[in-house]
């Protein structure tokens, strides 16, 4: 009995009306489904629309998809009544809103705002910041006064877009924005290099300037030595954009540059500005005078610090504030970044981690300070929690031992049965078992939107049904209250994953949440830079590993859930051995490759905690930290020892011990 089958008599049993779609896909279905993609491909309109017809008439499960693609090829040519046609069709639907998304943006290319208007409070995402941006250009035109929301937007907006760059224009034109504002824009893209968004900007400036400003990124050594007896402002804008653009590339030289020439012709803010990316870029590279640096920024800024540097500087402000006096830290650098930080509403605990932490190192010691330990043990009590990195690490300082959360009650029929016969979750699971996983995940997270706590465990338990493990995974986790740590950190594949790591001698409860973390657990997952399967390995890493092993490689067996494991658990141990057995090296190592995390321990010796904070890269850190949580939520369901994350993480990271057999530079 398939497991569609199973639950279709279980909804009967319950009085619910099934109408889940069987899958895969298959016959007719499948061929018509083949042909609107091909045409989609091709670009071919009248095959789209054709196939698009047959998918209505026939009552195909992904109908509204095939409609959606028919009308996205045809969007610049409709109309209104089009569009209205096309949302009483299929009312309430993920292509409903996603088709609204994207005829907002075509009304706002067409500046045409009476209708963009109308349409917008029917957006029910409404995540798109260009079409935020399209928003407040037609408030705009209508006489509102928007400049705060609009020079917001407009500077938190990363990628050069047409409705930012068109309502920033507007606003410059009406004075309603100043050269200011658009110097202001032209460092943040400058410190991001967005090309696009730094040319968008650039055009905003008077010829000469937009020239000029050219001139000190393309040749931005030779700017840097010329010979200028005074700044006037333009000339004060370029030179910092000049100590942005050469600090992205050397910091030190950035340093130097302030120090014996520009700092001192800047006005403050743009001095500090300078000084502060030259802080951020030396702090990125793990530099020990980054924490001078950011001084340097605060001290001509003053407090509160700009409002207009971005969330990442200070963050790296922060970082370098951590890791200074050789990891002791600098409590006033970090707490003037903290305050700053909490303007950008953090999702995660992590500043307000590290200030108890420093709250508690730098106590005095005895009955003194006693009040500043108290208040840094009670803001980790709060955020101590066992499923979460920061969580853990509280916890642990604090010497606790948290239980796992109680699983919720069992779900009732009727409750799997909304789930089960959900039309947004089912086309969702039809189009992730027919190669759409993209558009399957977002329109399963449109679906989700809305949830209370059962509906989620619902939705999270139809998925894990179907072996569909990170849309399980990723709605449990939606659950506020009811949390079912079982969905959460799923064991799929637990005989063949026991077998792989008891060969080469890998910590089981390590592996799963590597693998949490790589793939969540899809068999075909593919990378955008072609890492494959439930490991995600590398093809190259795959052929080096699999000779290393003494076994036959071919690329399509990456995808073969056998192969896969075998050699991404024997690669995993290759890097373990080779730091050591120190798992967030060896985390970061499976991520970025090995060579970096060799280059990232050097220098002092820091708390592994504190060293992963400051790993480089925001992917890699962010990895790190989830791996090594997922190991020890794994390790306690599994009543294995380790369970701790401190146990996990060591003690320190620093440099190879000279004692310590040389690092494999063979390894990939």
């Amino acid at each position: 009995m398939t497991l569609i089958t199973a639950g279709l008599l279980g909804l009967a049993a319950a009085g619910v009306q099934a109408q889940a779609i069987p899958l895969p896909l298959g016959g007719a279905q499948a061929d018509l489904l083949t042909e609107a993609r091909d045409a989609l491909k091709a670009r071919d309109r009248k095959r789209l629309q054709a196939a698009s017809a047959q998918a209505q008439a026939s009552q195909h499960p992904l109908a509204p998809w095939v409609a959606y693609w028919d009308y996205g090829l045809r969007l610049t040519e409709l109309g209104p009544q089009d569009l209205e046609d096309f949302y009483a069709r299929f009312p309430g639907t993920y292509v409903e809103d996603r088709l609204r998304n994207d005829w907002l943006l075509e009304l706002g290319r067409r500046r045409d705002w009476s209708n963009f208007q109308r349409e917008l409070p029917r957006f029910k995402m409404a995540d798109d910041r260009e079409v935020t941006c399209y928003g407040l250009l037609a408030e705009h035109a209508q006489g509102r006064d928007v400049r705060e929301r609009g020079r917001a937007a407009w500077l938190a907006q990363k990628d050069g877009d047409d409705g930012c760059a068109a309502l920033a224009s507007a606003l410059v034109e009406a004075r309603k924005l100043g050269p200011a504002d658009v110097w202001t824009k032209l460092r943040l893209s400058v410190e991001y290099a967005r090309p696009r968004a730094i040319r968008q900007a650039m055009e905003l400036l008077p010829k000469p300037a937009q020239a000029a400003a050219q001139e000190a990124l393309d040749n931005n050594a030779r700017f840097m030595a010329r010979k200028v007896a005074s700044l006037g402002r333009s000339q004060a804008e370029l030179a910092t954009l000049a100590v942005i653009k050469l600090a992205g590339n050397d910091p030190a030289q950035a340093a130097d540059a302030l120090q014996q020439r520009w700092a001192q012709g800047l006005p403050n803010e743009l001095a500090a500005w300078a000084w502060a990316q030259v802080a951020k870029q030396a702090a990125f590279r793990l530099l020990p005078d980054a924490a001078d640096y950011a001084e340097q920024a605060i001290k001509l800024q003053g407090r509160p610090a700009a409002r207009d540097w971005s969330e990442d500087s200070w963050a790296w402000i922060a970082r370098a504030a951590l890791r200074a006096e050789q990891g002791r830290g600098r409590p006033a650098l970090y707490n003037a970044a903290h305050e700053a930080l909490q303007a950008f509403e953090a999702k995660e605990p992590v500043w307000a981690y590290w200030r108890a932490r420093l709250q508690l190192s730098q106590a005095p010691a005895g009955a003194a300070g006693e009040p500043q330990r108290q208040q840094a043990r009670a803001a980790l009590q709060a955020m101590a929690n066992p499923l979460h990195f920061y969580g853990q690490l509280a916890a642990d300082d604090l010497g606790l031992t948290l239980p796992l959360p109680p699983a919720p009650a069992p779900l009732t029929p009727h409750e799997r049965g909304v789930a089960f016969t959900h039309g947004g979750l089912n086309r969702a699971l039809a189009l992730i078992a027919t190669g759409l996983r993209n558009e399957g995940v977002r329109e399963w997270n449109f679906s989700l939107r809305g949830m209370g706590d059962r509906e989620l465990l619902a939705a999270a338990q139809l998925a894990c049904d179907r072996e569909v493990w990170d849309r399980c995974i990723n709605s449990s986790e939606r659950t506020r209250t009811e949390i079912d740590v079982n969905q959460r950190f799923p064991q799929p594949l637990l005989k063949e994953l026991s077998a792989k790591a008891g060969e080469v001698g890998l910590d089981l409860p390590y592996v799963y949440g590597l693998i949490r973390q790589e793939s969540r657990f899809i068999q075909d997952a593919r990378s955008h830079v072609g890492a494959s399967g439930l490991m995600q390995v590398m093809p190259a890493t795959a052929k080096w590993t699999a000779k290393k092993l003494g076994i036959e490689y071919r690329p399509e067996y990456l995808l073969d859930r056998d192969f896969n494991l075998r050699i991404g658990t024997g690669y995993l141990k290759l890097v373990l051995d080779d730091f050591g057995g120190a798992m967030p090296l060896a985390a970061a190592a499976y991520n970025a490759g090995p060579g970096r995390p060799r280059r990232w321990r050097e220098g002092q010796v820091l708390d592994a905690s504190l060293w992963a904070e400051n790993v480089p890269f925001n992917e890699t850190r962010d990895y790190v930290k989830k791996v090594l949580a997922n190991a020890t939520v794994y390790a306690r369901l599994m009543g294995m020892p380790r369970a701790t994350l401190r146990e996990r993480l060591g003690s320190t990271v620093g440099p190879r011990d000279q004692a310590a057999p040389l690092a494999n530079q063979d390894l990939p």
